[in-house]
């Protein structure tokens, strides 16, 4: 009974794996178009004011959501219907 049960912890563990690499994945592509946006807008800025104002937009929910629909409708390319809907819904939760 404790090897079926081990077994299964160890199946359930590695098919769980791909979709944590996923989301991590996503998490990263959205930080990276974040800062990439941010660091266009302070163009021209120095110091305290520039600091100030990374600060903020990097802090921004509503640009964080953005880069993340981003990345996830790049990620959703050749999906439709409900598979698409499906990822969306968890790529979008991550």
């Amino acid at each position: 009974m404790k090897k079926i049960l081990i077994s299964g912890l160890l199946v359930l563990g590695a098919a769980m794996a791909p979709v944590h690499a996923a989301d991590k994945t996503v998490a990263q592509s959205a930080q990276q178009g974040l800062m990439a946006t941010c660091n266009k807008n302070a163009e021209g800025m120095k110091g305290d004011e520039r600091k100030t104002f990374m600060s903020t937009c990097l802090s921004n929910k509503q640009l964080r959501q953005q880069e993340k629909m981003k990345v996830c409708n790049t990620n959703a390319a050749g999906k439709a219907g409900e598979d698409r809907k499906t990822f969306m819904s968890t790529c979008l939760k991550s």
